[in-house]
């Protein structure tokens, strides 16, 4: 399972919203506790492809947020990304470019944007297994 704060979801939200028609993209860290993982720090970070289709973290941004999460004592947890257009749900890139079986890849769809949906998935190769995302 995986635990967020509603602040932090609507920390997300509101990013992703602003970078419209973009994608948003961002990183996630905590703790983890047997099988669940508790986020205690959402990154927002900036997406150097500035593409509606596809993202790329911003190689300072990342170095930063990982020194930070070092700091903290936090557990880097994964990513999480907007689909301005699609489903929440793993593009065929999404999948390609998931190097880290371990890691939780977050996707927010603003395809309804008075309906965001966010989902959480474990992904290795080719599948992509959803995670059992609590907001609370």
């Amino acid at each position: 399972m995986i635990l967020l704060k509603s602040d932090d979801f609507n920390k997300i939200l509101e990013h992703a919203r602003k970078e419209l028609p973009d994608e948003a993209c961002g990183l996630i860290a905590g703790e983890i506790n047997g099988e669940d993982k508790i986020i205690k720090k959402v990154y927002l970070l900036t997406n150097i492809d500035h593409s509606n289709e596809h993202f790329s973290l911003d190689p300072k941004e990342q170095l930063a947020a990982i020194k930070d999460m070092r700091a903290l004592g936090l557990t880097p947890l994964g990513n999480w990304h907007s689909h301005p257009e699609s489903p929440s749900r793993p593009s065929d890139e999404d999948k390609r470019l998931a190097y880290d079986s371990k890691a939780s890849y977050m996707i927010l769809s603003l395809m309804d944007n008075e309906n965001p949906v966010l989902n959480s998935f474990k992904i290795e190769g080719n599948n992509a297994e959803k995670e059992n995302l609590v907001i609370e």
